[in-house]
């Protein structure tokens, strides 16, 4: 065994609580190490000594360099502690606090098993219940749909239809899409992802000027309470844009700054070097390079309190069901935990979104955000379908790697994507091919967590990076391919059944098939997806060039392949392959 492999760190995302009395366990070791059996020995760590329970754990996710064995344990005591019992090629051994040694002495436990000290109901990550069956559909404001045809509209300078620059208004509004709102839930979609709604001279608007008010270009505070409101009656969730890294040179605070440097009241607000701004050389913090954007200092406590009230004043009036925190990991760790406290006392079914890229395992302990947009899963599904990096073996690595990074609670909530307003069209990624774009909208579907749809995608948009990707909606029907809208339609549905919204994972390959399957109690939905490349062994299996999704033990399940047929398929036995 590779005893320099062996990684367990108590709670953390190798040993979290899954309420008051029901802990995970995890313990990473070598891919494919010589291990007969790893056994949880456990307790109360006030007779630890007298009484041991025992229970084994099972591999259950693999990556490139390491396999991760897990447990789940219900507990009569709150007060958990333990060591790990390993059965291999050289013997056995005991793993605790001490690493890997071939006696252990529990009458001294105390000093070196590993421990949840107590287990206190506040400190466990609670999922947000609704996230669930969601599936989100994000919306690039300006561009998906104009419903208000009596606003001022001189600001408009793009045809509907063309190819937007970083300066093209189009016009579109929270009106257009309450007015397609019965379209949206068509789609089997129930939340949406809004870009920011705030007031702002830009056509995104992450430069916000005035975080009270409604952007006149998308309408009124009135009109978009009404919009929450139209959408809450159609069963659909209404989650807004935080940007609270940065704000608009235009913030009157700044303006102040500008005005009276450091004499100004607000001048702490802001990251400045020196005693007065100057817009030449730029001497204070932005967000990346823009002089435009001023970037906030969090860390100070009345800049604190100034995003708080806001945060307040948009849960509390008009009842949106969620934040998604723009540049969230530029922010002080600090603010977010101050954040969550207000949001989540406010309404503790209020889903916390960040934008992290990368891993994010510091803000994700339970005591910041709820979930990330996954970026991560993002990459992974351009290195399969686009850019031919994975092959099936390492596509399932990836995914497993990324599941590992943090606790159930979390991967549940994770905002799994393909693409947005800051990435290329995924379509236009994989060279338009509609078959890689409905296996990877599949896959996207049966991971755990909670699929996110950039508006468009049922009707094949194309686009390149920013602003190419921020092109505007076709209403035209007669140019949508129908079929392939149908084929979104019933995948966004899977998202319904149970075992996706509840179940287990397991990812792994066989031969050049990945393999994805989702399971509860006896069932499974399993995803097949065929690279094309060793049809001899799968022909008999999956018929086409790419995926296969059934339900075993249930009538109905889903063939993927360019017909996108339905079957009636009792059960399907794959393990000879």
């Amino acid at each position: 065994m590779n005893r320099y492999a062996f990684l367990h760190i108590p709670d953390s995302n190798y040993c979290f609580a899954k309420n008051e009395r029901e802990v995970t366990v995890r313990i990473r070791t070598q891919k494919d190490d010589l291990i007969e059996k790893i056994f949880l020995i456990y307790g109360c760590k006030y007779d630890f000594a007298k009484k041991q329970y025992k229970k084994s754990l099972e591999k259950r996710f693999s990556d490139s360099l390491f396999d991760y064995y897990e447990t789940e344990v219900c507990l009569d005591d709150a007060r958990f502690v333990y060591v790990f019992y390993i059965i291999g090629d050289e013997g056995s051994f005991y793993y605790s606090e001490d690493g890997l040694t071939k006696e252990y002495n529990f009458e001294l436990g105390f000093y070196n098993f590993f421990q949840l000290p107590y287990i206190n109901s506040i400190d466990v990550h609670k999922s947000v219940e609704w996230m669930d069956t969601a599936v989100f559909y994000q919306i690039f404001i300006d561009r998906f749909c104009r419903g208000d045809f009596d606003k001022k509209d001189d600001y408009i300078n793009l045809h509907w239809g063309d190819i937007p620059n970083p300066k093209s208004f189009a016009g579109g509004d929270i009106k257009g899409i309450q007015e397609k709102l019965d379209y949206i839930r068509g789609l089997n979609v129930n939340a949406i992802y809004l870009t920011p709604i705030f007031l702002s001279k830009s056509n995104h608007k992450y430069d916000i000027e005035d975080y009270y008010s409604v952007d006149p270009c998308f309408g009124t505070n009135k009109g978009f309470k009404e919009f929450v409101l139209q959408a809450h009656s159609k069963g659909i969730r209404v989650v807004l844009d935080a940007v609270f890294n940065h704000c608009s040179e235009y913030l009157s605070q700044f303006q102040d700054v500008i005005k009276n440097g450091r004499s100004s009241k607000y001048f702490d607000w802001f990251i400045i070097s020196g005693d007065n701004i100057d817009k030449d050389k730029v001497n204070y913090e932005t967000f990346a390079h823009c002089s435009y954007m001023p970037k906030l200092n969090t860390s100070n406590h009345e800049v604190q309190e100034f995003l708080l009230d806001i945060t307040e004043y948009w849960m509390v009036e008009y009842n949106i069901d969620g934040w998604r925190l723009d540049v969230s990991d530029e922010i002080s760790h600090d603010f977010w935990r101050a954040f969550r406290k207000k949001v989540k006392e406010l309404n503790p079914e209020c889903v916390i979104i960040g934008e992290n890229w990368h891993n994010a395992y510091p803000f994700l302990m339970g005591d910041q955000y709820d979930s990330i947009m996954n970026y991560s899963f993002t990459k992974a599904c351009l290195d399969y379908f686009a850019f031919d990096k994975h092959d099936s073996k390492g596509f399932s690595d990836k995914l497993n790697e990324i599941l590992m990074r943090n606790k159930e609670s979390v991967n549940k909530m994770m905002l799994n994507l393909l693409d947005s307003h800051d990435t290329h069209r995924f379509f236009s990624q994989v060279g338009k091919d509609k078959d890689k774009l409905l296996s990877a909208l599949a896959i996207t579907i049966l991971f755990m967590g909670t699929p996110c749809i950039y508006y468009g995608t049922e009707i094949l948009l194309e686009g390149g990076y920013d602003p190419d990707c921020r092109r505007t909606f076709d209403w035209d029907r007669d140019n949508w391919d129908m079929a392939f809208m149908e084929k979104v339609k019933q995948l966004l549905a899977l998202k319904k059944d149970r075992i996706i919204s509840k179940g287990g994972i397991k990812i792994y390959a066989k031969h050049e098939l990945f393999i994805l399957e989702r399971f509860l109690d006896e069932e499974k939905i399993v995803l097949l997806h065929n690279r094309g490349k060793d049809t001899e062994n799968i022909n008999h299996f999956v018929k086409g060039k790419w995926s296969f999704v059934f339900k075993s033990k249930v009538e109905g399940s889903m063939i993927l392949n360019n017909g996108f047929a339905i079957v009636k398929k009792q059960e399907v036995k794959y393990e000879g392959l």
